[in-house]
């Protein structure tokens, strides 16, 4: 982390709207118990999240990336009363707590949690979506984009995380995995179905509306 990110993250969550305390409480366990913690979204991705859901209001809103639910309930907040967020994940080790931390909020009739190979459970998932996250296997980020673009409702968003890569994507010789995020960049700023765009908070959070 750069010298100046740290206090410049600290003032950013200062002036969002606060965690609550459910999202406090995933925060503060992930980081107790998880080996890569770094994977939680956080206060202010999380706002913004939620903030984009509230803007979208969707009925149907689709995860691919669990971890341990923080970015999920942030999604829920956005939805529509009779919505319903399907979320994906293929840690069966933390389902049981994840399912806790569901089942302790206000969308835990609203939540699908899914086990296993995305790839294998989108299509066993019926309708289209109003809002997509995609923060799994950035190798198969494109994948991803190119199965669920026809099942988006026009005006809604795609949302794709950690595409500048802790900056890599700027490298002269970057290896195979940057390659890959990259590539995924590329082809979606020339993606005519999608406006979009890239906002530079955290990892990089793609941005794609739907025409």
């Amino acid at each position: 982390m750069l010298e100046h990110e740290e206090p410049l993250n600290a003032y950013l969550e200062k002036t969002s709207d606060t965690e609550s305390e459910l999202l406090k409480r995933i925060n503060r366990e992930t980081y107790l118990r998880e080996t890569m913690p770094h994977m939680l979204s956080g206060h202010f991705q999380g706002r913004v999240l939620a903030m984009l859901a509230k803007l979208v209001k969707p009925k149907s809103v689709l995860e691919i990336g669990t971890f341990t639910g923080y970015a999920t309930l942030c999604l829920a907040e956005g939805l529509d009363r009779e919505g319903m967020l399907h979320t994906i994940d293929i840690n069966e080790e933390l389902e049981e707590r994840v399912k806790g931390y569901f089942d302790a909020s206000p969308f835990r009739e609203q939540i699908r949690y899914h086990i296993g190979d995305a790839a294998e459970i989108i299509p066993t998932i019926a309708g289209n979506f109003d809002l997509v996250f995609i923060d799994a296997d950035k190798r198969r980020n494109l994948y991803y984009f190119e199965a669920l673009i026809d099942r988006v409702s026009s005006g809604g968003l795609i949302l794709i995380d950690n595409v500048l890569w802790k900056g890599k994507v700027l490298m002269d010789n970057p290896d195979n995995q940057t390659k890959k995020v990259i590539e995924l960049n590329e082809t979606l700023a020339k993606d005519s179905r999608v406006e979009k765009l890239i906002l530079p908070i955290r990892d990089g959070l793609f941005v794609l509306r739907k025409k």
